[in-house]
């Protein structure tokens, strides 16, 4: 064996001279990947074979294959790999009790040239494979019992040939030839965003390996193996050695670093930094509908409101503004219902059975921005929505707005300008059903507001103060309160904090908000002193086929008993990125048994 180099930086890397726990039979085998019972996978160049932990083989799949990658199961294992001959990607069941291999699925042969792939399992469990092509070109697969479903189309570094998933930590790492290793959000929500791991050295990329804390990346043609960890200040190298290696050797961590070169499979013993103590995973609910898209790609959907059918709740509708084109209405089964082309909506709320003298009628009121007004719309008692005019505003740049229905009656409104100002209206209606709106008062914050609530049997108005957090205060103009940050942007609510709502049932009263930063709904208690009472996620809803849900900026609760699907109430939210497949973006349906179920709420 060639001289072996060791430069050590912070952890501890030495080369044994055998690979511990590996069947002398197999060590000089081209790809591996471990399974439970001291089994193993061995893929060489015309067939994947199962040997035990005695070097014993137990099973045969005949296949032209590259790319191997493995997952655990209780029963055995899934792998997954290329037939380098059809470039379809097979997903194989592993039964190592039976001693079985058998053929799952068959992702057809995307209209790409197909490099190499990489499981996942996310916080669901579910089950997902990333497919990489030589030109940058890349997808996301969805994988269950049924069939695999693309769930979205991706862009990643030309030239890539290896990529890993650390699942505990959400991480999909894609070493670019010639350039280092990059680690990406592998869950498919959100703004993508990568960060360099390897901003110190700038080398070819080869081979990885997911390590406790951290990452094991082969460069210089096979020649160097390098470790980075993650630390509370970013990526850090923490080992790098020299090993006799060429641009086909392995990496694989099983237990310990594993390397696969020139001389066949070695271990490595590896002490790396204490691995990052990371914050348990949030709980998870899944959206039970969605709604068609909108028309528009980009940042378009933005708010939704609930109107409540009197007769038949189950014809009631979810209102919400496409801030390129309009209002759109949705029946609850998210079936888009009516179009009103307003222009440039940004935030709705709704209002039912508002008295004007001897006149009754239901209200949505939205932000017009280009208008710098409040659109007014009436809805009848089908859900027919029509356009009832504007009422013009003195603020610059309107952004938020939310409804106050008094005890006295009538209807007020607040809207917020992005440099902070709040306006506080009382609307009017003429004789002729015109209307119009005299201010009561204005307010400002210090910094950027959106989303606010008002709880009209209490007269409380919440605030969503972007980059500062949750505020209580008055809603009845006149009253000297002193505002009340109830909750602030930290570990619990991060920023931006955007949509609020309040659900109101008989097992108690909630306020929830948009943790837009960290993609979560916080739950706190509607009144005082408003205890935290939880907070989750949006996932994936596979046999429903629905995307889960990040970046959210409005949302609305409904306490009443829509139906089946939504017997204790309902939670809209924006989605701000539409996956399963890509496409415009939707609002999603979440019942509120289910929340309350995963939260333990009454």
């Amino acid at each position: 064996m060639k001289s072996v180099f060791i430069f050590l930086l912070f952890g501890v890397f030495s080369l044994g001279a055998v690979a511990g726990g590996i069947p002398g039979s197999i060590r000089q085998a081209g790809e591996l990947a471990a399974m439970p019972d001291g089994h193993w996978l061995v893929l060489d160049k015309r067939q994947l074979r199962l040997v035990d932990a005695s070097g014993q083989q137990r099973a045969v799949l005949a296949v032209r294959g590259k790319a191997l990658d493995s997952r655990s199961l209780a029963s055995g294992g899934l792998a997954a790999l290329i037939d380098a001959d059809t470039q379809e990607s097979l997903l194989i069941s592993v039964d190592t009790a039976r001693g079985r291999l058998e053929v799952r699925q068959r992702l057809p042969a995307p209209d790409f040239a197909l490099e190499t792939l990489c499981l996942y399992r996310d916080v669901q469990r579910n089950e997902q494979v990333f497919l990489l092509g030589k030109d940058g070109r890349a997808q996301q697969w969805l994988l269950g019992d049924r069939e695999p479903l693309l769930l979205r189309q991706l862009a990643l570094p030309p030239g890539s040939e290896h990529c890993r998933v650390d699942d505990a930590e959400n991480r999909l790492f894609v070493s670019e030839a010639g350039f280092g290793l990059w680690a990406y959000a592998a869950d498919g929500e959100g703004v993508p965003r990568r960060h360099l791991v390897s901003s110190a050295v700038r080398q070819e990329g080869g081979a990885l390996a997911v390590v406790p804390g951290g990452v094991a990346m082969l460069a210089a043609q096979g020649r160097q193996i390098q470790v980075w960890g993650m630390t509370p200040v970013g990526w850090r190298s923490v080992a790098r050695a020299s090993v006799d290696g060429d641009g086909d050797s392995r990496l694989l961590y099983a237990k310990a670093l594993l390397f696969g070169g020139k001389h066949g499979w070695r271990q490595l013993a590896l002490s790396l930094p204490d691995k990052q103590a990371a914050k348990p995973p949030l709980p998870v609910v899944m959206a039970r509908r969605q709604t068609d898209s909108v028309a528009r790609f980009g940042d378009a959907a933005d708010d939704p409101a609930i109107w409540l059918h009197a007769s038949d709740r189950s014809r009631s509708l979810v209102l919400a503004t496409n801030k390129k084109q309009g209002l759109l209405t949705y029946d609850l089964a998210g079936r888009q219902q009516q179009l009103l082309e307003a222009g440039r909506l940004n935030n709705v709320d709704v209002r039912q059975d508002v008295r004007f003298g001897e006149k009754r009628v239901d209200l949505a009121i939205a932000t017009q921005r280009d208008e710098r007004a409040l659109a007014i719309f009436e809805i009848d008692g089908a859900g027919h929505v029509r356009d009832a005019g504007r009422i013009a505003t003195e603020l610059a740049d309107i952004y938020g707005t939310c409804l106050y229905r008094p005890a006295d009656g009538g209807l007020e409104v607040f809207a917020n300008d992005k440099d902070g100002r709040f306006a506080h209206y009382r609307l009017e209606m003429a004789e002729d059903g015109h209307y119009s709106a005299r201010l009561l008062r204005s307010f400002r914050m210090r910094s950027q507001p959106e989303g606010c609530v008002v709880d009209d049997s209490n007269g409380r108005l919440f605030v969503g103060e972007e980059k500062r957090g949750i505020w209580r205060m008055s809603a009845v103009a006149g009253v000297d309160e002193t505002p009340q940050l109830i909750l602030p942007v930290g570990p619990l609510l991060v920023a931006d904090v955007e949509g609020l709502a309040l659900y109101t049932g008989s097992g108690g009263r909630y306020l929830i908000a948009s943790s837009q930063g960290n993609s979560s709904y916080v739950v706190l208690d509607a009144d005082p002193p408003h205890a935290y009472r939880g907070a989750f996620r949006i996932g994936i809803n596979p046999a429903a086929r629905i995307d889960g849900v990040s970046d959210t900026d409005g949302l609305e609760a409904s306490a009443v008993n829509l139906g089946e699907a939504f017997g204790q109430g309902i939670l809209v939210v924006q989605d701000g990125y539409k996956r399963l497949p890509d496409g415009a973006q939707n609002f999603k349906y979440v019942a509120w048994q289910d929340i309350a179920r995963t939260l333990g709420l009454p």
